[in-house]
């Protein structure tokens, strides 16, 4: 079982930047791909980014690519979403997940086993 906490949400203007951190609980941090996921209202959850269990391998959505920076501290337990030159259409609920396919890049939200609550990111015009 994992318990995944995200923080670092707020409200930012346009073209400023947020860093996210989602804290896990539990031993098996390491054993898990990690990635990052947002939900507008009205909109399907969108996948952004995703890291193996090493960290050495990343995907990322083509909306995110080149502002997103997905990366994770295993002995901290936890991975990060650096989110840099920020648009209004990056408001939305974001959320981490795990899953246990940890040598995988894993981008289908199916394929995830845990969610974090989620954390809300506003960006002003």
């Amino acid at each position: 079982q994992v318990q995944l906490v995200e923080s670092g949400g707020g409200s930012v203007q346009a073209g400023g930047s947020l860093r996210l951190s989602c804290a896990a609980s539990g031993r098996t941090f390491s054993s898990y791909a990690m990635g990052w996921f947002r939900q507008a209202p009205g909109k399907e959850r969108e996948f952004l980014a995703a890291t193996n269990w090493l960290g050495g391998s990343t995907i990322y959505a083509d909306s995110v690519k080149g502002r997103f920076t997905i990366s994770r501290d295993n002995a901290k337990n936890t991975v990060y979403l650096q989110m840099d030159s920020l648009k209004p259409e990056d408001t939305a609920v974001y959320y981490c997940a795990a899953s246990r396919l940890k040598w995988s890049t894993v981008v289908e939200p199916t394929r995830y086993d845990y969610w974090g609550q989620g954390t809300q990111v506003t960006v002003s015009s």
